[in-house]
This record gives C-alpha cells, sequence and structure tokens, in this order.
C-alpha cells in the first residue's frame, strides 16, 4: 500500500535530526512491502485536508518557528479536518508547540497556533536539556528521547499526556507529564530522532496510517525483529537513568 505523508515546512522545521523520522518511516513500511509518498508542504502551499494519511511537522529554531506559525495558522481549518478524519499527525518540539492553542516567547509576542491539541506554550528563562524516559501506561511501553526546549507546555483540561516523565524533564518541569496525545495525532519534545529508538511507535503511526489509507481501522503490521532498535532504547533509557534533565 502507499502512505501518503505530508511533511510541513521541512525546509523550516528540520534541526535535531527530525528527518529521521520520516527515514525510519519509509524503511520500516518498505521492508512490509509499502511505500512512502512523501510531499513536503511548506510557506505558501495550499494544504488539502483528503490528500494526506500522515502529517508530520518537526522543530525549529525561534525564528523559524515564527516565520511559520502564521501560515500554519492560516493552514489550521485543513489539519483539523485531517486529523478529524483520521489522518495521522505526529509533531516534534517546535511542530508541538504550534499544534496547541499559542506560543508565547519571553518578550511576550504571542503566535498563533493550530488549535488542534489543547495546550499552550509559554518559554522559560531556561533550557531544559537532556536524555528523557517515558512511561507511556495506555500503551504498556516506554519512550526513550533526547529533548532541549525552553517553552514550558502546559496541558489544559481534558488532555492526554504522551506519557509520564521517569527521568528528564517533561513538558513544563513540573508536572511530570510529557507530550499530549488524541486519537490519531501524536505530539512530543522528543527527538534525536524520536522513532529510531522508539520501534514501537514508529509501527503505532504507521499502522493508523495504514488504516487511515485503506479507509479502516489501524493495519496489522508483521513484526520486525528490532534487535538493534531495542539496544538503542536500553542504551537511551539508560543515559535517561544515569543522567535525567539539566536546567540550563
Amino acid at each position: 500500500m502507499r502512505i501518503r505523508v505530508g511533511h510541513l515546512y521541512p525546509d523550516y522545521l528540520n534541526i535535531y535530526a527530525d528527518r529521521g523520522n520520516i527515514a525510519v518511516l519509509a524503511r520500516r513500511a518498505a521492508w512490509r512491502g509499502h511505500e512512502l509518498d512523501v510531499a513536503a508542504v511548506s510557506i505558501g502551499d495550499t494544504l488539502r485536508a483528503r490528500d494526506f494519511d500522515l502529517l508530520y511537522v518537526g522543530g525549529g529554531q525561534d525564528r523559524e518557528q515564527a516565520l511559520v506559525a502564521v501560515d500554519l495558522a492560516a493552514k489550521g481549518d485543513a489539519v483539523r479536518e485531517a486529523a478529524a478524519d483520521g489522518c495521522v499527525v505526529l509533531a516534534v518540539c517546535g511542530g508541538y508547540q504550534l499544534l496547541g492553542s499559542f506560543y508565547r516567547d519571553r518578550d511576550g509576542v504571542e503566535l498563533p497556533g493550530v488549535g488542534l491539541l489543547p495546550v499552550h506554550t509559554v518559554a522559560g528563562e531556561r533550557r531544559m536539556i537532556g536524555d528523557v524516559l517515558l512511561d507511556c501506561e495506555w500503551a504498556g511501553r516506554t519512550l526513550a528521547g533526547f529533548e532541549n526546549h525552553a517553552g514550558r507546555t502546559r496541558l489544559e483540561p481534558g488532555a492526554l499526556p504522551l506519557g509520564r516523565v521517569v527521568h528528564g524533564f517533561g513538558n513544563d518541569g513540573e508536572s511530570g507529564f510529557e507530550g499530549c496525545r488524541s486519537a490519531r495525532v501524536i505530539a512530543t519534545y522528543l527527538h534525536g530522532p524520536l522513532l529510531p529508538r522508539n520501534p514501537w511507535l514508529a509501527d503505532g503511526v504507521l499502522a493508523e496510517a495504514l488504516g487511515h489509507a485503506s479507509g479502516g481501522d489501524a493495519f496489522e503490521l508483521e513484526p520486525l525483529a528490532d534487535e538493534l532498535e531495542a539496544q538503542a532504547h536500553d542504551v537511551a533509557a539508560g543515559r535517561a537513568r544515569a543522567r535525567g534533565g539539566r536546567f540550563t
């Protein structure tokens, strides 16, 4: 099957090796005989809600994030319509912040969000940097990754976190939550990139995207060996346990 992927602003939101997430999805799909058809959607481009099975948005510096925020907000109706139709949405770091209601920087300037997730973000004085380990009770799994952000993202009433922080800072360094999820939408600060060391999440994204492509429920994927992926997860989780996070 063909999975249609809309990669939002790859020319602006492309730091932290977030392109690696697309590479992982493409390879894990190909190993099962499926194909990723990736199209870039950037500033000034038209986003049509029913053109994609997966929308992906990565992270960027504050300057780049400010450049895309207004354009993404203008695409908000299409993003929300796509999600309501069952399209998978995966957002990392700055992309996560822009899926909320707003992002307010340290100068008090407020950037509009898409309003897809019940969260908002306010920049803090210090960055939260370090390895992270999450307990995702809803999946019975753990996620390991790396965070580097000054934004304090607050979950609003009714919001579901992606996971509970075992080691690290998470959304705000206080609540014990990290990320946000809703139906087929997953948003997180974890990068480095996220998916190579967390193959269960990569396969979950693929299964849901294939479900959307076929007009049904999540697709059942044949399991892969994943020995190296498991080792990468264990190494990252071990670093998180040893170092946690630190304010800078």
